[in-house]
């Protein structure tokens, strides 16, 4: 009895702790929901790019931000920075798009958003309001000169845990994902395919994830073959 009473109380503060990380980040995010203090004393140290220099912004949510942790490295070697925040919709990525893009003077932005606007993480949110503000983002980032790459939403599987859920986003990322070609053929950015490498039959490749969400370092290594082959197309358009 006294064993099952130890735990009761280890389960009891587990959720405790879990409560109160929870409640810490609905407070930062009712501090700066736009994330605008996330990346500010490293875009105020930031040096103006040299003459010549392509320099690229990955930009978007944990799967941009966790890019770095996963594989040791972003990028070793390259101009190229990565201002994701895990948590973000499209809609508080597009708040901090100038502050985080737009001044820092990139020749091309990788954008990667959606996931968590389907995942109603800040309430609902459709698959035309996500694409609104992707839209959004390529508008200032082509008047002020970027070059933009657009990045389908990566799939997802429930190969570690069943959930109804999850199937329910891969109906909505393939249609968002089709909008984002779409619109890509319209505009004349770039659309970067992950969904296409990383999905079997629609699910996210089992070897490809750690949990059915985020990439593992075999998954961020195709999505890092595929962005450098779309940064490149991009660049050498006119």
């Amino acid at each position: 009895m006294r064993a099952q009473t130890s735990g009761s109380q280890e389960s009891g503060a587990g959720r405790i702790q879990s409560l109160e990380r929870q409640l810490a980040e609905q407070r930062r995010v009712l501090r700066d929901w736009g994330g605008l203090i996330h990346y500010g004393s490293d875009n105020s140290e930031l040096r103006a790019p040299v003459a010549g220099e392509n320099r690229v912004i990955f930009f978007g949510d944990q799967i941009t931000e966790y890019w770095g942790r996963e594989n040791h490295s972003f990028f070793p070697g390259k101009p190229w920075l990565n201002r994701g925040i895990a948590g973000q919709t499209t809609d508080q990525m597009l708040v901090r798009f100038r502050q985080d893009v737009i001044s820092l003077r990139p020749k091309v932005v990788v954008i990667l958003g959606g996931i968590n606007d389907i995942a109603g993480l800040h309430g609902p949110s459709t698959e035309e309001t996500i694409l609104d503000n992707l839209m959004s983002m390529t508008e200032l980032a082509q008047v002020n000169g970027i070059r933009v790459v657009l990045a389908s939403v990566t799939p997802v599987c429930d190969c570690f845990t069943r959930s109804n859920e999850r199937q329910r986003w891969q109906e909505r990322i393939s249609e968002i994902n089709e909008l984002i070609r779409k619109y890509c053929r319209q505009t004349g950015a770039t659309y970067l395919d992950y969904f296409s490498a990383m999905a079997l039959d629609g699910s996210m490749k089992t070897q490809l994830t750690k949990d059915g969400v985020m990439p593992n370092e075999a998954g961020y290594d195709t999505m890092a073959r595929l962005a450098a082959g779309a940064i490149e197309g991009a660049l050498r358009k006119k």
